[in-house]
C-alpha cells in the first residue's frame, strides 16, 4: 500500500512543530529548576495514564458507595470513557508517530502514535471537571492546575510527544468538558444508572 502523502503545508508546519519542539526541550533542561521536573515525569505519565483511570474511577464508585457523590463519579467515568474514544480516533486517524520509540506495554493500538496526546486532554479534561463542572473545595483547584501543567509539559521533556500534539490534547479536554456540560447527567438519573448496576450496594438497597 502506497504511502499516505500529507499536504504540503501540512508537512511545512508538522517539520516546523519538530524543530520546534527540539529547541524547546534543550531550554528547558538547561533551566535548574524545570530540570527537576523530568526526574518525576514517570510519576506524572503513570498519575494520568487512561487505563489506570478508568480503573480506579471504578473501583472508588463501588468503595465508597455514596449517593450524593454518584452524579459526579458516573459524569467523570462517562467522560474518562468519551476521551479515551476521541483520542484514540484521533490517533488512528492522523497516526503521526512519536518523537522517540516508546516501549511503554501500556501503550496498545492507536496508543503508539503522538497525536494529540492522551495525557494532555485527560488532565485538562479532570483539572477542568473537578474546577467548574463539578467544583471541589478552591483550596484544591492550585494543585489540580499544577499537576495538569507538569504532566502536559512533561510530556514534551520526555519526548513523547511534539509541542502541537500537547497543545491539540489540551484543546480536546477543554472540548470534552464543555460537551459533558451540554450531557451532564442529573443526580436522579446517576442514582438509577449506578443503582442498575449493582442494587446490592446501595445504602437501602435489598440486603437492608
Amino acid at each position: 500500500m502506497a504511502k499516505r502523502q500529507k499536504p504540503k503545508i501540512v508537512e511545512t508546519i508538522l517539520q516546523y512543530d519538530e524543530k520546534l519542539t527540539k529547541k524547546f526541550v534543550g531550554f528547558l533542561l538547561s533551566q535548574t529548576t524545570l530540570k527537576s521536573l523530568k526526574t518525576h515525569c514517570k510519576a506524572l505519565e503513570i498519575s494520568c495514564n487512561g487505563i489506570v483511570w478508568l480503573a480506579s474511577w471504578i473501583g472508588l464508585i463501588w468503595l465508597l458507595s455514596d449517593k450524593d457523590l454518584y452524579e459526579s463519579q458516573l459524569n467523570m467515568l462517562v467522560g474518562l470513557i468519551f476521551d479515551i474514544i476521541v483520542i484514540a480516533v484521533m490517533k488512528a486517524a492522523f497516526r503521526r508517530r512519536r518523537p522517540t520509540a516508546c516501549n511503554d506495554m501500556m501503550q496498545l493500538g492507536p496508543d503508539k502514535f503522538s497525536f494529540p496526546s492522551g495525557h494532555a486532554s485527560r488532565a485538562v479534561f479532570v483539572a477542568t471537571f473537578f474546577i467548574l463542572l463539578s467544583p471541589v473545595s478552591a483550596i484544591w483547584w492550585m494543585p489540580l492546575l499544577a499537576w495538569s501543567s507538569a504532566v502536559c509539559m512533561s510530556r514534551i521533556i520526555i519526548q513523547r510527544h511534539y509541542i502541537l500534539d500537547v497543545v491539540a490534547g489540551m484543546l480536546v479536554g477543554l472540548l470534552e468538558a464543555g460537551v459533558m456540560c451540554i450531557l451532564w447527567i442529573g443526580k436522579d438519573t446517576a442514582q438509577s444508572i449506578i443503582a442498575s448496576m449493582s442494587s446490592d450496594n446501595l445504602p437501602g438497597g435489598e440486603d437492608e
